[in-house]
């Protein structure tokens, strides 16, 4: 009977309410084809809440610039926040699929750059569409209320933030639980992984620019080349994670971007580095990047360079890492193995992947929840097994979950979560 129940979700939306029948892998490829920008994301916030809306949802629009919350209470019990991120990413597909996206978009006054549906948002958008159906079809078997949030921007880390600035937990019931979750290219389609502690790490994005005295590349005597010191700089930078961190404590550097100079010949006056800094702790955290800042002063002093030319430094990103509650996470695996099979609820080790979604959790007070949900086409995982074709990941342009299964397993495990914290009785 539950299977039949995640069929018809996946092939049609069988009920009048729903308005128009809407297939959720259609609604997926939709979604897929017109990916949208942080704080950009217009037509996706729309299509959710007009589902929500459809289904009989409270529907508010417009919360921290482009979120959306729908509220569908049922009843005394505890309120579930239930939250699906929105927002695309500047790269330009390759998966040749028959629904890839050409959309095309810029932060701002930035450049127009291709936007894809890199990180599975899509997959994320359709599952919570297919979540809030059910809850609407299925009132007897679940007590209490949900928050059903559309987050803008959680690429960069700042949607949270912005809704919870807006009102979230004062405009709307305030949650005693936070789930989410999030598509996987590590497990195979219509399994599930739930973290029971660290889930995903604390990221912090990092800007540098490593100054000098430009000059013509035939006469370098007479510069200071911001080149060879930028070179020098990020080879010293590993030293911090190899040498001066506790290797029971993971952490990465990465040199993402390097800029600079116009000309063969030519020792431009500046190179400008995008890093990013990972680990898990928020004291940890700060010693990379004071170290950081000490390696790019240290390398700079010692290529001769005055203190008007030391390196600058800014940075942003995610303030704090995403850690499951560790008895609600035990809780949930129960359940899915319960209700999903063992077979299809496996172990994965802590991601240095990035995430806003503790925001929720920690501003509310709530004990928090993100799993995994497997995205890899069965067949192309049997593959890759066998040493044939890697599997692109999260954030690749080659990124293509199988949807169908990637969808139901979605809605089967996430109505799992549900009929656990909102009992009927």
């Amino acid at each position: 009977m539950m299977k039949s129940l995640f069929a018809s979700l996946l092939l049609a939306a069988a009920a009048p309410a729903f308005g128009a029948p809407v297939d959720l892998v259609t609604l997926y490829k939709d979604l897929h084809t017109h990916p949208e920008l942080s704080f950009q994301e217009v037509r996706s916030a729309g299509t959710l809440a007009a589902e929500a809306r459809a289904a009989g949802f409270e529907v508010t629009e417009k919360v921290g610039r482009t979120g959306v919350v729908a509220v569908l209470k049922n009843g005394k019990g505890p309120t579930l926040l239930i939250r699906a991120d929105m927002d695309g990413l500047p790269v330009k597909e390759a998966t040749d699929l028959p629904y890839a996206s050409t959309a095309m978009g810029s932060y701002g006054d930035g450049p127009m750059t291709p936007v894809m549906h890199a990180c599975g948002h899509d997959i994320h958008m359709s599952v919570w569409v297919g979540t809030a159906r059910w809850l609407a079809e299925n009132r007897k078997a679940w007590r209490g209320t949900v928050v059903m949030v559309g987050q803008p921007a959680e690429e960069g880390g700042g949607g949270a933030r912005a809704m919870i600035a807006d009102g979230l937990f004062t405009r709307f019931p305030k949650p005693d639980y936070a789930l989410a979750l999030h598509d996987s290219s590590g497990i195979p389609a219509g399994t599930v992984s739930v973290p029971q502690f660290r889930a995903l790490s604390i990221s912090t994005s990092m800007d540098m620019v490593v100054k000098g005295v430009g000059g013509h590349g035939a006469y370098p005597a007479s510069t200071k080349d911001p080149v060879a010191l930028a070179g020098r700089i990020i080879t010293a930078l590993q030293t911090i994670v190899s040498r001066e961190n506790d290797p029971f404590q993971p952490a990465v550097i990465t040199v993402g971007s390097i800029h600079g100079g116009t000309k063969h010949n030519i020792i431009p006056d500046e190179v400008k580095l995008q890093l990013t800094i990972r680990s898990y702790d928020s004291n940890q955290q700060q010693r990379l990047l004071d170290g950081i800042a000490r390696v790019a002063k240290g390398e700079a002093i010692a290529a001769g360079l005055p203190e008007a030319l030391m390196p600058v430094i800014s940075h942003t990103g995610y303030g704090v890492p995403t850690l499951n509650d560790p008895a609600l996470a035990a809780r949930i695996k129960t359940q899915f193995e319960a209700k999903l099979g063992k077979a299809r609820v496996v172990d994965l080790d802590p991601s240095m992947a990035s995430e806003d979604f503790q925001y929720f959790g920690l501003e509310a007070k709530a004990p928090s929840v993100i799993f995994w949900l497997g995205g890899v086409a069965q067949a192309q995982w049997d593959a890759a097994q066998k040493g044939g074709p890697a599997i692109p990941s999260l954030h690749n342009s080659g990124w293509a979950p199988d949807p169908a299964p990637t969808i139901a397993t979605g809605v089967e495990s996430m109505i799992a979560a549900v009929e656990m914290l909102l009992p009927a009785k």
